[in-house]
């Protein structure tokens, strides 16, 4: 979940500080591209509940995958291009909503949770409804100008996208290994709750500018990049759980990282 790069339009990064109003304008002609692509991302999650219909499920992860890929290309695009709109930050919260609510949930009901006509759907339910009340409380504290995570260079809560992939680490699992366990609904049921909850929470977590590596690392990081991009052609879904699990562990020393921010003194 993102918000735009000064004050309108996809998508900028949500630790991004808004600057002050401007009075909105009409979408120019280079406005066009990233909002182009928040369509995009928008189909993306859509096909992927079309996959999962015809019991395609790979397709259906990687389509959402695909949508979290666009999401970060719009709000990149449109600050390159100088190209934030008002109606680009509401396509982007439409887009953000279903691709990474609406979809997953609906995605990992077909897979699993319709095992458990109830208590699944609630489930799949509560992800789909942390998506939108993510959205919803991002969008009303834009002009807030007091945020301590954002003025501290940290997000409030995990993003939507990273929200949608990690609730997908069961399937990756499950496709990777083979292993009954990983597709058990009641196990699915209690990680995507956990993972909604994890999204509407108030923890601090890391944005992309406070990951910035060493000037002695950064041609490690650019090598460890480029061998993890082979690495995620070759065992994909692997791959993909090694990320949502790294991310996960990662989350307790964003937490430590924060407190001792605070106590720095002003």
């Amino acid at each position: 979940m993102n918000d735009t790069g000064g004050r309108f339009g996809p998508k900028a990064a949500e630790e991004e500080i808004p600057e002050t109003r401007t009075k909105a304008r009409s979408l120019s002609l280079r406005a066009v591209i990233p909002n182009a692509i928040t369509a995009a991302a928008l189909c993306a999650g859509l096909t992927g509940v079309r996959f999962a219909i015809a019991g395609d499920f790979e397709k259906a992860a990687f389509a959402i995958v695909l949508a979290g890929l666009l999401d970060v290309m719009d709000g990149r695009i449109a600050r390159l291009l100088k190209a934030q709109s008002r109606f680009g930050a509401e396509l982007d919260s439409l887009a953000d909503s279903i691709s990474f609510g609406v979809a997953p949930a609906i995605i990992l009901f077909l897979w699993t949770l319709q095992d458990l006509p109830r208590f699944g759907w609630f489930a799949a339910l509560a992800l789909a409804l942390a998506c939108a009340l993510r959205l919803a409380r991002f969008n009303a504290q834009i002009d807030e100008d007091l945020q301590p995570h954002k003025s501290a260079g940290f997000l409030t809560g995990v993003p939507a996208p990273v929200g949608a992939g990690i609730s997908f680490l069961p399937f990756y699992l499950w496709t990777a290994s083979g292993e009954d366990l990983f597709k058990d609904p009641w196990l699915v049921s209690v990680w995507i709750t956990a993972i909604a909850f994890l999204m509407i929470s108030n923890m601090a977590t890391f944005s992309w500018s406070s990951m910035r590596p060493r000037p002695g690392m950064r041609l490690g990081a650019i090598g460890f990049v480029g061998m993890f991009f082979a690495a995620l052609l070759m065992e994909p879904w692997w791959s993909l759980s090694a990320i949502a699990i790294g991310y996960l562990l990662v989350l307790p020393y964003a937490l430590w990282r924060y407190s001792a921010i605070k106590r720095q003194p002003a």
